[in-house]
């Protein structure tokens, strides 16, 4: 009865006039639209947006859901197991390819994820099943044909025997003494790795005890995973039989924990995958399919890019707390290509396949800037969250797993190959930097302002550069080659100036120094393989003699400054004689710095570089010649479709 009252209000109708409607209606629809829009202007952890947001943001970077990984996984069995997972890598004791740190983690963290995670698998459930065929292509070629795979078709497609004719023993009676050196440091370290830590993570020689540490969560026996390739291929094989038979009865893998993802996969997977494809006990292959079930989670993002921690028990996963704004490390969900392929190899089943090429098919189409890969990626919007590049920590072997998925493939992957050419070409032009004194360097890019400072861990970009060089572009192969030289002799330089003869974490080149550290936090050495593994790649693709007399220099070294009277030990200060000690024989010290050594000193015949890949543990992948690996019924078959 009161509208009847108002101007311009129909008694009958009880309506507004039609301009009078439209100037209401656009008001109203102003004021949905400014309360809808300022959503956006919420910070990505707020409830309210994820809630409202999450699918239309998170669509057109969305490459794998948790649905996806049930649905695979039922593919060859049904799980019903719980998935139960641990590991991760220890304070300084661990080879972080990239900066690790315990990250701090609330409860209230935790409940929000959980929550995060269930909305998330309640948006993306239609989404997953009606993803296109399109959208699954990137891994096509790497499809399982077959059901099972067998370990004697895999034995005939090596093109050469994996030990080679004698071991690799040298002719050269000077070299094979020297070989013979580090074989017994090898049994040296692993006798008191058994007698004072044995079943532990790793040894901490100076106190005689184990080390558990806090980056492999449950999961034990580091070292002797690590170890298992390298005791086979040294012909050590009583202490070899020693360690597998704790890996049939003692690895555990059902407990809870926090886990890096990175450091599982390139320890613990790639050391039972390189043990099983150089034995063929099948022990290994159970463990390591078991292994790679408990990692899928990770995956359970909006974007597909894996978070850096997990709980192998629960399957919760979470970002490093020390991560800018909960981003995930370029060098740990770009580190997982080589094993998840391989993981597929043996599980027949592509859901691991799958998820690796759903990160690649993400970082194709995200931007570069300057063609450059930045270290930090949200999980959640698929963005770059910082511009710091390097070829160093956080950055490194993503760069290592291009050009090896490459060579590993067959050289038939040619989007990885077109990946690391391109990001080659946009290191040279940003990154590599010539000092004063003539030292070839890779710096750090922040931002567009390079600091001039290069890791240890950067000094595997020598030997990378050198085994990718014979693929680049014809009139360029001598330029890479000749890089990858320049880089390795920078690195050299960076042991030679220390009164150790061993070089520091960091070096810089600014304030008039060269190749030095500069700063007391990067003075010290941690039994770090990377220089180490420069100079075998070079050896084996230049021969020149150098390389291996670098090689001896640091075994010398490693004698006199790191041996303990219980194993080896990572020192403080590289630039005083008066050692030290940390007290901690790094797992990766068995596995890669030994490793790289005593193949310095062998003929290439052993694990040829024609049939084998390295992984970043220095784990030897073979090459995947898909063809060959098809028996001919299935090779007919997939001729016929």
């Amino acid at each position: 009865m009161v509208f009847r009252k108002l101007p311009g209000v129909s008694a009958s109708g009880m309506g507004l006039r039609l301009s009078q409607k439209f100037v209401f209606l656009l008001f109203l629809s102003g004021l949905v639209t400014l309360c809808f829009g300022a959503l956006f202007f919420l910070p990505d952890s707020v409830r309210l947006k994820r809630i409202f947001l999450s699918k239309t943001e998170t669509q057109p970077v969305t490459v794998g859901s948790e649905n996806d990984a049930r649905e695979h996984l039922k593919r060859p069995k049904e799980l019903d197991h719980p998935r139960a997972m641990t590991s991760t890598k220890g304070e300084t004791s661990t080879k972080l390819k990239t900066w690790s740190r315990k990250p701090s983690v609330s409860r209230e963290g935790a409940e929000e994820r959980l929550a995060g995670a269930r909305a998330q698998e309640d948006l993306t459930l239609l989404r997953s099943r009606t993803e296109s065929a399109s959208e699954k292509v990137t891994a096509s070629d790497y499809s399982v044909h077959s059901d099972t795979f067998s370990y004697d078709r895999f034995k005939r497609c090596l093109l050469k025997p994996p030990l080679g004719r004698d071991g690799g023993k040298p002719s050269d009676p000077k070299t094979d003494e020297r070989r013979e050196k580090v074989k017994e440091m090898m049994k040296f370290s692993w006798d008191n790795y058994k007698l004072y830590a044995w079943g532990k993570n790793e040894l901490r020689p100076l106190t005689r005890n184990g080390h558990i540490g806090n980056m492999f969560g449950g999961l034990r026996g580091a070292s002797i995973i690590d170890s298992l390739d390298t005791l086979y291929i040294m012909g050590l094989m009583d202490e070899y039989n020693d360690a597998k038979e704790w890996v049939k009865t003692n690895l555990e893998m059902n407990s809870n924990g926090e886990a890096s993802l990175f450091e599982v996969n390139i320890r613990y997977v790639g050391g039972l995958l390189s043990a099983y494809y150089l034995t063929g006990e099948e022990a290994f292959k159970t463990k390591v399919i078991e292994l790679g079930e408990k990692l899928l989670p990770a995956f359970n993002t909006p974007t597909g890019i894996p978070r850096g921690v997990i709980n192998l028990g629960s399957g919760t996963s979470w970002s490093w707390g020390w991560a800018s704004a909960g981003s995930s490390i370029l060098a740990e969900f770009g580190t997982l290509h080589l094993e998840f392929v391989h993981l597929t190899e043996l599980s027949r089943n592509p859901v691991y396949t799958e998820k690796v090429m759903n990160i690649r098919k993400l970082l194709n189409k995200i931007e570069k800037p300057h063609g450059l890969y930045p270290n930090f990626l949200s999980p959640v919007s698929g963005n770059w969250v910082q511009h710091h590049v390097s070829i160093g920590g956080l950055g490194d072997s993503f760069y290592e797993y291009l050009i090896k998925s490459f060579l590993m493939s067959d050289k038939t992957d040619d989007d990885a190959k077109k990946m690391y050419y391109d990001a080659l070409e946009a290191i040279e032009a940003n990154l590599v930097q010539k000092s004063p004194g003539g030292l070839t360097y890779m710096a750090e890019w922040r931002g567009g302002i390079l600091d001039h400072k290069m890791g240890h861990l950067a000094c595997f970009s020598g030997g990378m550069i050198g085994i990718g060089a014979d693929d680049g572009a014809p009139d360029k192969r001598q330029h890479y080659l000749d890089l990858a030289a320049e880089i390795t002799h920078t690195c050299h330089e960076s042991y030679t100036r220390t009164a150790t003869k061993l070089g520091p974490e960091a070096f810089r080149f600014d304030a008039g120094g060269e190749a030095t550290a500069t700063r007391l936090s990067e003075r010290y050495y941690i039994l770090r393989p990377e220089v180490i593994e420069s100079y075998m790649y070079m050896w084996r693709l230049t021969h020149d003699p150098k390389y291996r007399e670098w090689g001896w220099e640091a075994v010398e070294a490693l004698e006199r400054h790191c041996r303990v009277d219980s194993g080896f030990s990572g020192i403080r200060d590289v630039y005083t004689t008066s050692a030290s000690h940390d007290n901690m024989q790094q797992s990766f010290f068995l596995s890669e710095t030994l490793k790289y050594l005593y193949l310095l000193f062998s003929d290439d015949d052993l694990l040829p570089m024609e049939d084998w890949i390295f992984n970043t543990e220095a784990h030897p992948l073979p090459v995947v010649r898909r063809g060959c690996l098809q028996d001919k019924a299935t090779q007919d078959k997939t001729t016929s479709e």
